[in-house]
């Protein structure tokens, strides 16, 4: 009975990874052209994100620079 189970469990474990390797041969699905809304509000937050790191970052350097020796 133990050797039936087993071996069904083998025949399942082998079916699955056929089904994976089916699904891994196929492209990746295209990206939608469109622009949504809920795109153009993440690109405009990134942007805005980028704005506020360059800016910390140049406070950063200038704080650097005052107390090196130079």
């Amino acid at each position: 009975m133990a050797d039936r189970r087993a071996l069904d469990a083998i025949s399942r474990i082998e079916r699955a990874l056929a089904r994976i390797e089916v699904a891994a041969s196929r492209p990746a699905p295209a990206l939608p052209l469109q622009d949504s809304e809920e795109h153009r509000r993440l690109r405009v937050a990134h942007d805005r994100l980028r704005q506020r790191v360059t800016g910390v970052i140049g406070e950063i350097d200038r704080m650097i620079a005052k107390t090196e020796p130079g």
